[in-house]
């Protein structure tokens, strides 16, 4: 496994956050919603933050201070916004990957392994899926 951030983070309570590539419009202001509430609670997300939801709600939540674990399904990248990097110097983010920095594409079995790793780290999930239907499951 290759690390940037915070470790400590793997230890916390976790709510993994997937969300598919289209959802319908109304789930998207709701998605939000639940990020900000994510976000005020101090919930630890998890998640691969791929999507464009996902992208969307990974930003939402580096406006707060709460733990998030961004795990992806390429290698780490070589530079980082300074958003991501000010998250990581805060203790706020970990950035995990179990690919090299030679890895720079994630790929369809690359991507069911990072969500695979997301699922059995959470103690929660939090699933939406293209028809529109939020899941929540505990673990």
């Amino acid at each position: 496994m290759f690390y940037y951030g915070n470790k400590y983070l793997l230890q916390l309570p976790k709510t993994a956050f997937f969300c598919s590539r289209s959802i319908p419009a109304e789930e998207i202001l709701r998605t939000y919603d639940w990020a900000r509430e994510q976000r005020k609670q101090g919930r630890c997300i998890i998640s691969g933050f791929h999507s464009i939801i996902e992208k969307d709600v990974l930003e939402i939540l580096l406006k707060g201070s709460q733990p998030i674990i961004w795990v992806l399904a390429r290698g780490l990248y070589k530079k980082w916004p300074e958003t991501i990097k000010n998250a990581v110097a805060a203790g706020q983010l970990l950035v995990v990957t179990q690919y090299d920095e030679n890895c720079v594409r994630p790929d369809r079995e690359r991507c069911l392994e990072r969500n695979r790793f997301v699922a059995n780290h959470a103690d929660v999930i939090y699933n939406i899926t293209n028809d529109g239907l939020c899941e929540q499951y505990d673990k």
